[in-house]
């Protein structure tokens, strides 16, 4: 006798395929809102290239000249005007707060202090470029995907009260489906906005630290208080050698 034949098995090729969604598919569907978000999101990826570039330390703070310039300002090798010529020539922000201080070359050491912090200011309006876009995109783009949900629920109210959708899902997919997509949209753009954010405001915080610390560095080899005391006690060795030089 045959086994009775499985009835719980379907053809497959019957079966018809699930349909696939692109992006402009999506943004479609989400409504008009979609728009703005869209173009919160391509201005957020501009501004993380622009910024990764702009504040990479080797930039700011360039080692090789901070490290031969601090060298040759502590060996008296330089200068007032080449030292700032020097500065000149870099341009990076630690020069430029560099250059701030040795305008004070031979002033007290207060007065060298509030040329640094004054050049470091400028320089911190600087890196801080952009940085409320990252908090602007972050705060405006759940705002427009909230609006975007009212939207899409109006809508599927106004199916409701206009038809007999209680009945017919598919009047009411339009409006919750606006709603949905431009809800996801928006804290899809905010969430990496406040994260990078928040990332380059450390960053930033960490560089001007660096920055005010060599500054200060260069205020206790050119501010008056230590050019008297070298030049104190410069002529002490000078006095030693040159009875050397007689008896030779």
């Amino acid at each position: 006798m045959d086994p009775p034949p499985d009835r719980r098995a379907a053809p497959v090729a019957d079966e018809e395929p699930i349909p696939t969604r692109n992006l402009w598919n999506i943004m479609q569907d989400g409504g008009v809102l979609m728009i703005p978000l869209a173009g919160c999101s391509l201005l957020l990826v501009a501004l993380i290239f622009e910024r990764l570039v702009s504040l990479r330390r080797g930039r700011i703070i360039p080692r090789p000249f901070v490290k031969r310039f601090l060298e040759q300002i502590r060996a008296g090798e330089l200068e007032r005007d080449a030292a700032l010529q020097l500065c000149e020539e870099n341009g990076s922000p630690v020069a430029e707060v560099f250059a701030g201080a040795v305008r004070k070359w031979g002033r007290p050491g207060v007065e060298v202090e509030q040329a640094i912090i004054d050049s470091g200011e400028r320089v911190t309006n600087g890196l801080r470029r952009y940085l409320r876009l990252f908090n602007g995109i972050a705060t405006v783009s759940p705002l427009l995907g909230l609006l975007g949900t009212v939207v899409g629920m109006i809508r599927a109210f106004n199916a409701i009260a206009t038809s007999d959708a209680m009945g017919r899902p598919e009047l009411l997919a339009a409006g919750i489906s606006e709603a949905l997509l431009t809800t996801a949209a928006g804290l899809s753009v905010a969430i990496p906005a406040l994260i990078v954010y928040m990332y380059f405001v450390s960053r930033v915080d960490r560089l001007i630290i660096e920055i005010d610390a060599l500054g200060q560095s260069l205020v206790n080899v050119i501010s008056a208080e230590e050019l008297e005391a070298r030049g104190a006690s410069g002529p002490a060795p000078k006095s030693r050698r040159s009875p050397k030089k007689e008896v030779a």
